[in-house]
């Protein structure tokens, strides 16, 4: 190893010597930006899928408390009942548009399709004037809902979590990166003002002709 270095300048192994480090640095860097890439997605998937879907649960229980509400009033005849749960069911199912672009589990796939199924039935009920019936489905509907919201919390806490990792890696990696470039700069210049020993060659007098 030695008489392989000792082919070349000290600003030629100076040169070796950033080379390697300056490739260390570029792929950490693309580490970091893949990183960052994944840190953005998870920030844009907590917004989309979880916030936005948060907000359309709390959609969905005020209709459902108004239909319960509606249908305890009894100031209003079946016609009157009727409509306003007619009313109520259309603002969900519009909702429903909204919630299915969403990217879901698999669980909450089943919870939801549970939820759309009970609305359904809340419809035929109402149309069989079954007022009780109503107010238990809608508390049922309400219940699956609370579940669609633990996991909503659940899911946004595990990719707040992985986010907040990856963002502690991206720092790891930036202090790596100062510090070899630290190291860099130490050896460079180490090896830059470095010089050979100069051998000093002594001749030999010529002898004395006298």
């Amino acid at each position: 190893m030695k008489k392989f270095l000792r082919k070349y300048s000290n600003k030629t192994k100076a040169a070796f010597i950033l080379l390697i480090v300056m490739l260390i640095i570029v792929l950490s860097n693309f580490n970091t930006l893949r990183n960052s890439k994944n840190v953005n997605d998870n920030i844009n998937t907590i917004y989309n899928d979880r916030l936005v879907v948060a907000y359309y649960i709390f959609q969905y229980a005020n209709e459902l408390h108004f239909i319960k509400a509606e249908v305890q009033k009894t100031d209003l005849n079946d016609i009157e009942k009727n409509s306003k749960i007619k009313k109520a069911l259309k603002i969900i199912h519009t909702i429903d548009e909204l919630y299915v672009k969403t990217v879901l589990t698999p669980k909450e796939k089943t919870h939801f399709n549970i939820f759309l199924a009970t609305c359904s039935k809340i419809n035929q009920e109402a149309q069989n004037k079954n007022w009780s019936s109503i107010i238990s489905l809608s508390n049922k509907a309400l219940k699956t809902l609370n579940q669609l919201s633990e996991i909503q919390v659940k899911e946004g806490r595990a990719k707040l979590a992985n986010a907040n990792a990856m963002y502690s890696g991206n720092n790891s990696l930036g202090q790596l990166e100062i510090a070899l470039l630290i190291v860099l700069g130490g050896i460079t210049f180490y090896l830059l003002i470095i010089k050979k020993p100069k051998r000093n060659i002594n001749i030999p007098e010529s002898p004395s002709l006298n």
